[in-house]
């Protein structure tokens, strides 16, 4: 029997919500820098599986500590639970590989797109409505996505873009990674009216562990070649639970509208960054398309409201 879980929110506070969004955005620029850190002597697989074994050792110390119970961590709703952890398995491998090749800003503007999928994606698996709004938003944001992969050796034209575009494996991978997260947010919609966030979190980590041991496994094995590939993993795992915590916290403290514009920031800070760290130039397609992209999530974001309102009213 599903189990229906209470709005225990607090009261709205800005202040202490962007508080929380600068964490999440440090969370998860760490979580770039030490994936690519690591896998400069591990493979994707073994970073995931290093990190979901971080993570869930984290989950575990911390549902002992707070005397939490095995029931406790009962999902009402498992085939989901399950599906869910597949793919955001394969959403985060996507992700780590594009890290790897291509610039992090790059990675995080068409990540950007996620938002945009679901606009696209939720009338067929949630039944909500595709408005005239949404569906503009989506052709702002997905334009701004070609601008983003804008061959640098393609003229200004259109012309010259359709006769250079050849989407780079990076590219389609973050693109890729993006459709994964997007589905992922959609599972976590219906998962939140039976469970708690936290027992996402901890399934999402079971069932990630044994399935990235297997493609380990299959694979080159365990290749950790020295202590530091181990400690940049561990900083991955730690990295992105803070990440999600944080952006959870802020969550609580005030609307979508305030959280995802401070969300939005990730993409200046990463640009500097991979120009600090990494010596990676700032094209200006990557700029205009990343524009673009948040344009539309902002467009995306007022319309939700105004129908909120008009609802309301």
């Amino acid at each position: 029997m599903s189990r229906t879980v209470t709005d225990d929110r607090p009261a709205a506070d800005p202040r202490r919500a962007a508080i929380w969004m600068i964490g999440a955005l440090l969370s998860f620029s760490m979580v770039a820098i030490t994936g690519r850190e690591a896998m400069r002597s591990i493979g994707a697989l073994e970073l995931l599986f290093w990190r979901a074994c971080t993570g869930l050792l984290v989950l575990a110390v911390l549902h002992l500590a707070l005397r939490g119970t095995l029931a406790s961590l009962r999902s009402g709703q498992p085939a989901l639970t399950a599906g869910r952890a597949v793919v955001h398995f394969g959403a985060q491998l996507a992700w780590m590989l594009a890290v790897a090749m291509i610039p992090l800003v790059e990675v995080f503007a068409l990540e950007f797109t996620a938002p945009l999928w679901v606009a696209v994606l939720a009338p067929l698996f949630l039944r909500e409505r595709l408005t005239a709004w949404r569906a503009f938003a989506a052709l702002v944001g997905f334009a701004g996505a070609l601008v983003v992969v804008w061959p640098a050796d393609a003229g200004p034209s259109p012309q010259a873009f359709l006769e250079h575009l050849s989407l780079g494996p990076g590219s389609l991978l973050a693109l890729a990674s993006a459709l994964g997260f997007a589905i992922n947010v959609m599972a976590v919609r219906r998962l939140t009216r039976t469970d708690r966030p936290f027992v996402m979190l901890v399934w999402m980590h079971v069932l990630q562990l044994p399935i990235a041991a297997v493609l380990v496994l299959a694979g080159t094995g365990i290749t950790l070649s020295s202590a530091g590939a181990l400690g940049w993993s561990a900083l991955c795992g730690l990295a992105g639970l803070s990440a999600h915590y944080c952006l959870t916290r802020a969550s609580r403290l005030a609307d979508a509208i305030v959280v995802a514009p401070m969300d939005f920031m990730r993409l200046p800070l990463i640009a500097v960054v991979g120009m600090l760290l990494y010596a990676e130039p700032l094209r200006l397609p990557v700029m205009v398309g990343a524009a673009c992209i948040l344009a539309a999530n902002g467009l995306n974001l007022w319309a939700e409201r105004r129908a909120s309102r008009r609802a309301a009213a």
